[in-house]
Parts: C-alpha cells; sequence; structure tokens
C-alpha cells in the first residue's frame, strides 16, 4: 500500500512523531493507523533503552492544589534546556499534572499506569514522547500530600516547587511566605524531632571529627558536637529556621504570630539540579 503526504500528516497530528518517522511507521504497518502508532511507540522504548546512561536533568517542575486540602508536585525530566523549553513539552508536563491532581496515585509507578487519554497510558505517552523528542524523558520526580489547608509555590522559570500543608487554615499569604521559606533555604525536616536518625548521626561523626581536628580534648568531643548539632537544627529544620523577610525571629515565631493554633503538618520540595 502506497503512503500518502495526508497520511503521513494525519500520524504525524496523532503522535507529534517527525515526518520521516511517521512515513516509516505506515509503511513497516502497510497503512494501519494502529499498528503505525505501536511501531512509533516501539520505536520510543528502544531510543529510551539506548539513552539509559544518559542524565535527564533539565524539565519542567510543577505544583498543583485541589480544593486547598489537596496537592501534587511532578517535575517531568528532560536532558537539554531547549526541550525543557518547548511549549509542547511545557503542555505534555501539565497535562500529567492535572491527571495526578486528579487521581491522587500514591507514587510514580501507580502514576505512569494511569490513562492519559481513553487510547494509551502516560507510561505510553511518555514512550511517543521520547520518540517525537529523541532525549530521554522520564518523571523525574512526584509526590503528593493531604492536609486541612494546603498552598503551594513555583518557583519562576519552573525549576523549583513546593506544597506545604498546615494543620488548618491561615492567611493564604502567610502561607505562600513560608512555601516561599521552603524553596529558599531548603530545610530536610519541619522540626527537630523530625530529622531522620541517619541525618543525625552523619551530622555528629562530622562533627566529631572537626572537633578532634581542632584539637579539642576528647573528653570534650562530644558536648562541642553537640553544640555544632544544635546549629544544625538551626539552619536545617524550617521551624528553627530564621525567616527568611525578617532574620529577628524564626519560621515557627513567624508562624506564632499568624495564628498561635496552627502547625505545619507536612512540606515536599523539588529542584532541578
Amino acid at each position: 500500500m502506497a503512503v500518502t503526504v495526508a497520511d503521513i500528516n494525519k500520524l504525524r497530528q496523532q503522535t507529534g512523531a517527525g515526518m520521516m518517522d511517521c512515513k516509516k511507521a505506515l509503511e513497516e504497518s502497510g497503512g494501519d493507523f494502529e499498528k503505525a502508532i505501536d511501531y512509533l511507540r516501539k520505536k520510543g522504548a528502544k531510543i529510551a533503552a539506548n539513552r539509559q546512561d544518559r542524565d535527564a536533568k533539565e524539565g519542567y517542575v510543577l505544583a498543583k492544589v485541589k480544593d486547598n486540602v489537596k496537592a501534587i508536585l511532578l517535575s517531568i525530566n528532560c536532558e537539554t534546556d531547549f526541550v525543557a523549553k518547548n511549549q509542547d513539552f511545557q503542555s505534555f508536563a501539565e497535562e500529567v499534572a492535572n491527571i495526578a491532581l486528579e487521581k491522587f496515585p500514591s507514587d510514580v509507578e501507580s502514576l505512569k499506569k494511569l490513562p492519559f487519554n481513553s487510547d494509551i497510558s502516560i507510561s505510553d505517552k511518555l514512550m511517543e514522547q521520547i520518540a517525537k523528542i529523541g532525549e530521554k524523558i522520564e518523571i523525574g520526580y512526584y509526590a503528593s500530600l493531604e492536609a486541612p489547608y494546603v498552598v503551594s509555590y513555583i518557583h519562576p522559570g519552573n525549576r523549583l516547587a513546593v506544597i506545604i500543608g498546615f494543620s488548618k487554615v491561615i492567611d493564604s499569604e502567610a502561607a505562600k511566605n513560608i512555601a516561599m521559606q521552603v524553596a529558599a533555604m531548603a530545610p530536610v525536616s519541619i522540626d527537630k524531632n523530625d530529622v531522620p536518625q541517619s541525618v543525625l548521626e552523619r551530622e555528629l561523626e562530622i562533627a566529631r571529627e572537626q572537633v578532634r581536628q581542632e584539637g579539642k580534648p576528647e573528653d570534650m568531643v562530644e558536648k562541642i558536637a553537640q553544640g555544632k548539632l544544635n546549629k544544625f537544627f538551626k539552619e536545617a529544620t524550617l521551624l528553627n529556621q530564621e525567616y527568611i523577610k525578617d532574620s529577628k525571629i524564626n519560621v515557627a515565631q513567624y508562624l506564632q504570630s499568624i495564628d498561635k493554633d496552627a502547625k505545619v503538618v507536612a512540606f515536599k520540595r523539588y529542584s532541578l539540579s
């Protein structure tokens, strides 16, 4: 069966793949559009396999909130800044984010299994994007959050985003300010008690070694190391950090000034490296 220009254009409209790829797919499938689409998907899988050793460090980061109680944070990653700034790529990321917010899957694998539309899954659509663009395209990060009050913050340029949950509804500007604090200062946890034990042990071991290298007596090492750990808490835990808009107070004091009963219950932050 002869492949016409009209057929090629129709397949291009459906898949976004290049003209020669569409022509080849139609030729290989005898003009059957469904088989041609499958061919392109398989080609995408082949490209993906060939590019596993590539780094997908660029991308488009999004945070979306539904009814102020649910939020998702998503990054669709690619290899180059050129692709990350492409409108079609960004539109694809927006669509995946909308699906994630609506269906609220628990993890990346569950998200990839969701239908992108009536014909294909998000996983298959990723393969189509790989075939179309020729770069490694992947879901670089996905997280969800549910709380009595949730807000989001996307830093200009869509390379960094935050979602944060509170125990109750608070002033929206104040909530946004604390989300911006998370974006700017990258805390490891909400408070001292939330720091993972592995992180505490690592910080203490580093502090002990620093103290020993300073030549301090061994019987003083632990006390000084604990002092250094307190400095770490001030710098790395959200509520103990200096508030970025007023260095005279910490974030806990700022939140108390807004609503003495409000608490931060969770946050997620993602930044492209």
